[in-house]
């Protein structure tokens, strides 16, 4: 089940990969109290009768998961998220954009971002570029950065070993606690008692 934010994310993201895409691309925006995902990829795409059955959660090509008789990715978050929308056409890819309201006591925690995005990275085929950009927003101002797969590789070579993997999640981490710089500052304001 998904009991993070990241868990939709490394299921939605999956698929693209899975669609055979040669370009994936993550885009991550968390402002106030909204957090907005995009996953677009240059996959086979769906036809649009395609996507209306991939959005029923008892229907399953049984291609993909041979076992699974039901398909819970994409209805699921359709279900559970704020805002949800699928574009897609045959041999051109998809696109899946949802948010989530940070506010709502039913929206799940975001998890590891750093460990999704190395699952992510590590699971991806070599013919598969795979690109994060993560962004937030605060009255502060703003914080993004961008990393690829291929910038990993070039940084670290092949991520499989435990040297390579260990680095890779250091830094991305790193990544993710800078966007913490820009912290809302949460003050509980309370009105003065007037003179009696």
């Amino acid at each position: 089940m998904h009991v993070y934010l990241c868990d939709f994310l490394l299921d939605i993201t999956q698929n693209s990969i899975e669609a055979g895409a040669t370009l994936v691309e993550v885009e991550i925006s968390e402002a106030f109290d909204e957090m907005r995902f995009t996953i677009t990829d240059n996959g086979k795409g769906m036809s649009r009768e395609v996507m209306e059955k991939a959005l029923d959660p008892f229907y399953t090509d049984g291609v993909k998961h041979s076992r699974r008789k039901v398909g819970l990715g994409l209805p699921f978050l359709k279900q559970s998220s704020k805002s949800f929308e699928l574009q897609s056409q045959p041999g051109k890819g998809t696109t899946v954009r949802f948010s989530f309201d940070l506010t709502d006591m039913d929206t799940p925690p975001v998890g590891d971002m750093a460990g999704t995005m190395l699952a992510l990275f590590n699971c991806c085929p070599e013919s598969c570029n795979l690109v994060f950009r993560r962004k937030r927003e605060s009255s502060k101002g703003e914080l993004d950065y961008t990393i690829s797969r291929e910038d990993l590789i070039d940084a670290l070579g092949e991520l499989r070993t435990a040297g390579s993997l260990s680095l890779a999640r250091e830094f991305l981490q790193s990544q993710e606690d800078s966007l913490s710089e820009i912290e809302e500052d949460h003050v509980l304001k309370i009105p003065a008692k007037e003179n009696l």
